[in-house]
């Protein structure tokens, strides 16, 4: 291991220390975003996947464990190879931030690609092209709506859940209810509250965040009457 040095007003103080090599071994899935190696957490940097507890919705109204699904994939798709892991910064939780990888293949790409963790732009951008892809071919998450992980751990769901464990929030409850409801009512960035009929040119490439007050509806009727207008090109 390597430490980096600052210099602040003439004295050199410790930085976050840096391994010289890649931590190489047996990994164990902690989430979808974390492993450990040899009792060294590391948290893969760029990425960031839903929560443990985190529940989705798929494509059909159905909640699931999305979460727990990506530590599941991530889980599946190390099996019982080595796992390469080169940092590249340490978290406030000390833990290692690395791109790790198997059999040449990097994780933290795959994770997005497969639409299992979203690109954490916040820390990177490295994975916005394999983010990209994921949703233009819903592919996991971005088959059915979910609220950003970020939001989910700012508390930004409905704790509504006999169990325990949030869900998305009610309108993505009340569109597990009507599975039927297809119209999609997106929020742009002026605030506009804009719907999009299947079929219509903007359809497929809107994601709705829930957790934003984004929402579905059944009819052009009830998506105008909720305050909600039809795109103007």
């Amino acid at each position: 291991m390597k430490t980096a040095y600052l210099i602040f007003a003439g004295l050199i103080v410790s930085a976050t220390p840096v391994l010289a090599e890649p931590l190489v071994g047996r990994a164990s899935v902690i989430d979808g975003d974390t492993l450990d190696i040899r009792g060294t957490r590391i948290r893969l940097h760029g990425v960031d996947a839903p929560e443990s507890a985190q529940m989705c919705q798929s494509m059909d109204g159905q909640t699931y464990r999305c979460g727990q699904k990506a530590a599941l994939a991530l889980s599946d798709k190390i099996a019982t190879a080595n796992v390469s892991c080169e940092q590249k910064d340490t978290d406030r939780y000390q833990r290692i931030v690395a791109v790790c990888s198997v059999k040449g293949e990097d994780l933290n790409a795959w994770l997005v690609e497969e639409g299992y963790a979203l690109a954490y732009r916040q820390y990177g951008t490295e994975y916005v092209s394999e983010e990209d892809k994921a949703r233009a071919r819903k592919r996991g998450i971005w088959a059915g709506t979910f609220t950003y992980p970020w939001d989910w751990r700012r508390g930004k769901r409905d704790n509504n859940s006999s169990a325990g464990i949030p869900i998305l929030n009610r309108a993505a409850e009340k569109t597990a209810e009507r599975p039927d409801c297809k119209i999609k009512g997106n929020i742009n960035q002026k605030g506009d509250r804009i719907y999009h009929l299947p079929g219509s040119r903007d359809y497929e490439r809107t994601v709705l965040n829930v957790a934003a007050g984004e929402r579905w509806f059944c009819s052009e009727e009830e998506a105008t009457g909720a305050g909600w207008r039809a795109p103007r090109r």
